[in-house]
């Protein structure tokens, strides 16, 4: 798992907590590295596992919504970062169309170790988008976090409908209708 997401994953505990709290959840995860994240760096997906665990006993939140909280804190991070991934687009539909096909080959480019999960579109009108987000990783919280982001960013209302659909939490179909 690349860097940015641990080290952002720091920062916004940081905002939310306080700098204490992040320290503490940093020492009683046991991390590899003792928390020395960079962000061009690549890290093992179990030590996430691990700190988001740490956080959540430090802080006493519930593991969905800091993972869906979370997915829309980086939302903020890709739109600074990497802003040729917004350009000529006018919709969070349109932005969410293009994960697959446009933006994740991208980043593939520039970091080729990334793994990134699926998001294939299964319907997609002016009003309504349906998608599957596939990844090992389940983390279908994360990803819905990210698509409330994209829709208030394209200042849209929408509402998102989210069905896990196998017993891991693999694969979860997000039922996006705009109003």
């Amino acid at each position: 798992m690349k860097g940015v997401v641990f080290t952002e994953f720091l920062d916004y505990l940081e905002q939310k907590h306080g700098y204490e709290k992040v320290d503490k959840a940093i020492s009683t995860a046991r991390l590899e590295n003792d928390g020395a994240f960079t962000a061009i760096g690549s890290y093992p997906f179990e030590e996430f596992l691990k700190l988001l665990k740490s956080a959540i006993a430090v802080t006493g939140d519930d593991v969905d919504r800091v993972q869906f909280e979370f997915g829309q804190y980086i939302f903020q991070t890709f739109l600074k970062g990497y802003p040729q991934f917004f350009e000529g687009v006018d919709s969070a539909f349109q932005f969410l169309s293009d994960l697959d096909g446009k933006i994740h080959p991208e980043v593939q480019k520039l970091n080729p170790d990334a793994e990134l999960p699926r998001f294939n579109v299964i319907s997609n009108t002016d009003s309504h988008m349906q998608m599957i987000y596939k990844s090992e990783r389940r983390m279908g919280d994360f990803a819905e976090g990210l698509i409330h982001a994209a829709s208030v960013h394209f200042k849209e209302e929408c509402e998102i409908q989210k069905e896990v659909l196998d017993e891991h939490g693999e694969q979860v179909k997000f039922t996006i209708t705009k109003h």
